[in-house]
This record gives C-alpha cells, structure tokens and sequence, in this order.
C-alpha cells in the first residue's frame, strides 16, 4: 500500500508541476486496484479519487491548474513542434504568457490541417512509437502518433475506467466488434482486459450473422460466465447487429450479455431501447476521439455528456466564427490535450468537428461540477448539419421497423424529391411536380425502405419530423440503394472477410442458462 501511495503522490505532482507522468505510477494505481478487487470483491470508497473519475476539485485549484496546463502545453508545442513554431512566430505570440482569458488568442487547429501533414504536430522531444489512424468515415484517416509512455498510461487509465466504469470483473468475457484496424482502441481494450483478469475476444466487423453466432455460443471457461457477458461495438455495426436479430428469430434469452459499451458513432434513442430488448443487455455510451485522448466525455442521468477537465482544455465554439457558443445554442468541440498526458502529436485548440449545444441553463445533475453539453449531434458539414442533425435523423428513422438498419438516408437539395417512383412528403399527394419538386436549395430527407409503397411510413415519418421541428421540405422514400443520393459510409461498413458461416436459424441449439 505505501508503494501505491507513492505513485499516487508522484502521480499528482506530476500532474500540478506538469512534468513528465512515469507510466509505471499509473500501472501501480491499477494494479492496486485489480488487488483490491481480489481481495474485497469491490473498490474502495476512494475510487472517485482514481485518475479520470471526474472527481470535484475546489474552482480555484482547477482554474490554477487549467493556467499551468495551458501554458506548459503551448510551451512545448511552440518548442518542439513546426506547426506551432510557426504558428507563434508569425503572430509574435510568446506562449509562456498565456492564461484562460487570453487562450483565445492561439489560433483554432481545423482538422485538415493535421490530416494534410501529421508529421508537423509531432514533438520533436518525442520518440514516436504508434501510428493509430481513424476509421476515415467522416473523410480522409487522420493519423496520430503515440510514445511508447502514452501507449502504457492510455492502457493503465483504460484499466481503471474498465473496472469502475464498466463494472468489469475476472468472471466476464468482453467482445470487440470495432474494426480491427482501429490500433489504439483495441490494444487498450484487450491490455486493460486482461489485465483485470477477465476474458478478451476479438470479433471485428464481421457479418452480423457469425458476429451473433459467436456472442450466442457457450464458453465452456473455468471461472467464467456461460457466454460472452460485455461487448465494445460501434453506433452502426450495433444497428446492423439489432437488424440481423429481429430479421432472423433471435432472442435476449439466447445471449448472455450484461452491458454493450456503444462509441466512435452517434448513438440514438431508439437504436439504444431497439438494443437493449433485441440483446437483453444494458447499452452504455461515451465520448472519446483519437486525437484528444485521454480526454472524453461522460454521460449524467439527466442526459447531458459531461466533459473531464483532467486531461484536456474544452471549449465550444461556433463552427465557423470560432467565437464561443452561448448557451442553448450548438458549436463544435475543440480541444486541448494536455501535456505531460500527451508527449507526441501535440494538439491546440483543435477542432474535432463533432457538433453539440450548449445547455440553457446550469445541470444539477451528479456530474455538476464537470462542463456540460448536449450529446453529440452529429459532424459539421455546412448549416445543414446544424439545421438537420445527424442525432435527429436516427432517432427519426431508427424507431421504424419498416427502414433497415442502420438506416441509410442522404441530406439533399430540392430538386430531387419529386422523382418519379417515390413517396415523397410534397410530391407524393400531388405528383411529379408537388409544390416542394422545383424549389433549389430545398432540404429533401432521402431513406431506403424495405418496400415501397409505403404510405403509412410516410405519414409517420412526416408527422414526426414536424413535431421534432426539423428543418425539411419532403422526404423521399426508396426501396432501390441505386436509387439514393450519395449516403456516406459509416463504420459497419468497415466489413471483414472470415471463413466462417452463420448457422442457419433451425439449427441453432438453446443457449444455457
């Protein structure tokens, strides 16, 4: 236990004087706390306190320590790296003064910039160990390098957020179903699993069919749970696995797992309850990215997603103007990783791109004490991402048994939605040439159906999207993919080839109890 005091001590000094966090320090902490688990079966009462538990911190020590961090990280990115040497140098800024109040002044980093020249943002103090890349639905992969000491605390903090977070134990088995070309989600997954005890197994985005297969099958382990007991998947590949379910005679009973852990991907409220009734397990989300780990967000009872201010500097922003977003209005995240926690690719003021809005008015929630936002909307692509977001979409079109999941749907101009062999919300009750066919710029819903025609899913569509105020002329209805604006790709798609085969439905056998 002394030895475990000491790392917390080095721990938290490293964190207030903003050197460099030993890795082993972190590992010690988890280590301490799989022991404790051994021993008493549950953490201590002094869990909150762990690295990345959102404990509260008095409001002037955080803002002392938000001070510290800024500045330590704009030092050693104007040092170290040649993006922001350049960046300093032409504005004649010296980072070493910056506070909160004029952090503003450091230009926001847009995401195109790091994608165009990854090397740039890499310190040269670093030893570069890992490349992990993103999926690249939402455009071209942006590559992010890791040191070696960031790879070992990423899966030290994965540790403890594993065992308090997702309540994982030796008895359990978790299943990855992300695509297996996402490096550093997978390493921390399977490292920080095992290194509880518990079991891991890799299933990637395989068909659905053999993915359900798999997570049906009995273990037969000494210790173990029956079956699989958690799954890590994300938003899409989830909705393709809840299709494959409710199309195919599968039942909760068949599956024994206890919670599905859902990221990378907007997650809606239907898809979320759809889920839950077609796996019988408990459907958890939060907030992390590639390039701004360890920092992330946290969902709160009330249904905002609570962001950590441990690891990273949060902002919102306004999409274009970058000015700050007021409350009850939707801006763009954009963070700041700090150092010691990031040593490599080092980031300011960078623009993830992903939409939310800001609450109205202040939470009262358990998580109170850590900034609020709304989930996640969606990604901005111009107004209309904003106007018509991507989380009203799904929740739209993912309660509807009648639209395939996950749901395909494209965001297009007027012209389009009086086609001819279409439903269409103007062009359906009067013709090719409804009132909404000719008006440019018009924002038409497009959706692949199961059947057409479908005017009763039609109707529900309609009704629903006005009552939801989205901003729509007409929906348009398809029962041919070739048929369809371009949809956009999103992670299910990242299939993987096996040479396994699905069982057919009559022969698959009762799961145990």
């Amino acid at each position: 236990m002394f030895g475990t005091a000491l790392s917390q001590l080095r721990y938290g000094m490293a964190v207030l004087t903003n050197r460099r966090i030993r890795p082993q320090d972190i590992e010690r902490i988890a280590h301490d706390l799989i022991a404790t688990l051994a021993e008493f079966g549950e953490p201590g009462a002094d869990s909150a306190l762990l690295p990345g538990q959102a404990g509260s911190v008095d409001p002037a020590v955080r803002r002392t320590v938000t001070e510290r961090s800024l500045r330590a990280t704009a030092v050693t990115a104007a040092r170290h790296t040649a993006h922001y040497r350049r960046t300093f140098d032409v504005l004649g800024l010296d980072p070493a003064t910056l506070t909160p109040e004029t952090w503003d002044r450091v230009p926001v980093t847009p995401k195109e910039a790091l994608r165009a020249l990854p090397a740039a943002f890499v310190s040269a103090a670093s030893t570069p160990a890992l490349m992990a890349l993103t999926t690249g639905t939402s455009g071209t992969p942006t590559a992010v390098w890791f040191s070696r000491d960031e790879v070992e605390i990423s899966v030290a903090m994965s540790t403890v957020s594993a065992v308090l977070g997702m309540g994982l134990r030796p008895r359990h088995t978790l299943a990855y179903a992300g695509c297996s070309r996402a490096t550093l989600p997978l390493l921390n997954v399977e490292e920080s699993v095992t290194r509880i005890g518990a079991s891991f197994v890799q299933i990637g985005t395989v068909d659905p069919a053999v993915a359900l297969d798999r997570l049906a099958a009995p273990l037969g382990l000494p210790g173990k749970a029956p079956q699989i007991t958690h799954l890590t998947v994300s938003a899409s590949y989830l909705a393709a696995l809840v299709e494959e379910a409710e199309r195919n005679g599968w039942h909760a009973s068949d599956f024994g797992l206890e919670s599905i852990g859902v990221g990378g991907e907007v997650l809606s409220d239907p898809l979320r309850e759809r889920a839950a009734a077609a796996l019988g397990a408990r459907i958890t989300t939060a907030y992390m990215m590639t390039e701004s780990i360890p920092s992330g967000g946290t969902p709160c009872t009330e249904g905002h997603l609570h962001h950590t201010t441990e690891f990273g500097h949060l902002e919102i922003l306004d999409p274009v103007t970058h000015e700050p977003t007021p409350p009850g209005s939707v801006g763009v995240i954009v963070q700041t990783p700090y150092v010691p926690y990031r040593d490599c690719t080092l980031l300011l003021r960078y623009a993830t791109g992903d939409l939310v809005a800001r609450p109205d008015a202040e939470p009262t929630c358990e998580l109170a004490h850590l900034p609020a936002t709304s989930p996640v909307l969606g990604r901005w692509s111009g107004p209309r991402s904003v106007a018509v977001p991507t989380r009203s979409v799904l929740n739209l079109l993912e309660s509807e048994p009648d639209v395939p999941l996950p749901a395909r749907y494209a965001l297009a101009d007027g012209p389009g939605a009086g086609r001819a062999g279409a439903d269409s919300m103007g062009a359906n009750r009067a013709g090719a040439d409804g009132p909404h066919a000719d008006r440019p710029g018009n924002t038409v819903l497009h959706v692949l159906v199961r059947r057409l025609p479908a005017a009763a899913l039609l109707g529900r569509l309609e009704e629903r999207a006005t009552a939801a105020g989205l901003a729509l002329d007409a929906i348009v209805l398809h029962d041919d993919p070739a048929t369809l604006p371009p949809t956009g790709p999103v992670r299910a798609d990242l299939r993987e080839h096996t040479f396994e085969s699905a069982r057919p439905a009559a022969a698959r056998v009762a799961s145990p109890a």
